[in-house]
């Protein structure tokens, strides 16, 4: 299994001034489930392109297994056909006139692979995913996860070096999107070939990736463990990206801020910072009052299904709290919110998130 590098990888489009990605720097270690992470139009889908070879690079470069497969200093660019990569896009791209069977072995047959060797290997993958009883079905008889599997079979069954997934699971209800992150997990374990995955669904990457890269406006935010992406955020971007409900803001400089002066209180000089940030699942609710608590107002209580957000005011200033045991306070009701220390996340005017002290948290 290869590790994907690329290294200060842009691609800048004719008649556009900004790079679509913009000196990217990545590596995809042998067997990882990478996800490419971040909102429409951040460039992740022409990473993906660019990988494959369907797109070719403005500058950098991209190796494959040490190899390079596209350079604009070296002056080399390897077909997509040869880079040995499966790509899975968003439409599944099925042949209408083919039965699930001659759909997964269409490759095999292109590539003149011996009928013994076609046959014994489309068996393997079809029966690993579980698709082996639909082998006579064509596509207008499957269901959206049927067709998914089948279009993942079509590309296993090549033994690729690396599988691109193009948000494959954004056709499906929530209920198959459910189940096949489930399956794509077992994929990966089964057969642990490198997989790409791009993703604008913070809730997927978390999920299915051993690894994250966010990206926004054609740049590499931060690359880690999603729980290193959750809890670590470099900067502002990354941590109102990730997370749901979504991360409460609290201006520092605000001086009619009943927050902004209870951080002041507690801090000291915060001077260098442009706000505090904390998780609605780290606040914590008291109906007495606490040490370092500030009074606070519920006006809503909303149920999301096996969870509540709760809806906390005090002036304008406004903050979520998240909570998976049924609540027992009312609406108008006070409490009293602490914001634990090591909760707190505290960025900077250009957006870096850095300690107290000094330096990144």
């Amino acid at each position: 299994m290869p590790a994907i590098k690329l290294t200060n990888l842009t691609k800048t489009y004719a008649n556009t001034s900004k790079p679509a990605v913009n000196h990217l720097n990545l590596e995809v270690n042998d067997g990882e489930f990478l996800c490419l992470l971040g909102p429409s139009g951040c460039g992740k889908t022409t990473i993906l392109r660019m990988i494959a070879g369907i797109e070719t690079i403005s500058a950098g470069e991209i190796t494959i297994d040490n190899t390079p497969v596209d350079s604009v200093e070296k002056g080399c660019f390897v077909p997509p056909e040869q880079r040995h990569i499966g790509l899975v896009f968003q439409s599944y791209a099925l042949w209408p006139h083919m039965t699930v069977l001659e759909n997964v072995s269409f490759g095999l047959k292109i590539k003149k692979v011996p009928m013994a060797e076609q046959q014994r290997r489309t068996q393997d993958v079809m029966e690993k995913l579980h698709i082996a009883q639909l082998a006579s079905r064509y596509p207008a008889q499957l269901s959206g996860g049927q067709q998914q599997r089948v279009a993942l079979a079509r590309m296993l069954v090549l033994n690729p070096k690396v599988l691109l997934l193009d948000e494959p699971l954004s056709n499906l209800d929530a209920a198959l999107r459910l189940e096949m992150r489930s399956e794509l997990r077992r994929i990966h374990k089964a057969f642990g070939t490198t997989i790409i995955f791009v993703s604008h669904d913070q809730w997927e990457a978390m999920t299915l990736a051993s690894t994250i890269a966010v990206m926004s406006d054609g740049q590499l935010q931060q690359v880690g463990p999603p729980n290193e992406i959750y809890t670590k955020p470099v900067n502002r971007f990354v941590a109102e990206f990730i997370g749901n409900p979504k991360l409460n803001l609290m201006p520092l400089h605000n001086i009619q801020s009943p927050l902004s002066a209870h951080l002041h209180q507690r801090f000291g000089q915060l001077q260098n910072f442009d706000c505090c940030a904390i998780r609605p699942e780290e606040i914590i609710l008291s109906t007495t009052p606490q040490a370092d608590a500030l009074p606070m107002q519920i006006s809503s209580i909303i149920p999301t299904g096996g969870s509540w957000i709760i809806e906390l005011k005090n002036g304008e200033d406004q903050l979520h709290y998240s909570t998976q045991r049924h609540p027992q306070w009312q609406t108008q009701e006070q409490v009293f919110c602490q914001l634990p220390e090591l909760a707190l996340h505290f960025f900077t005017p250009t957006g870096s998130r850095q300690s107290l002290t000094k330096g990144q948290c």
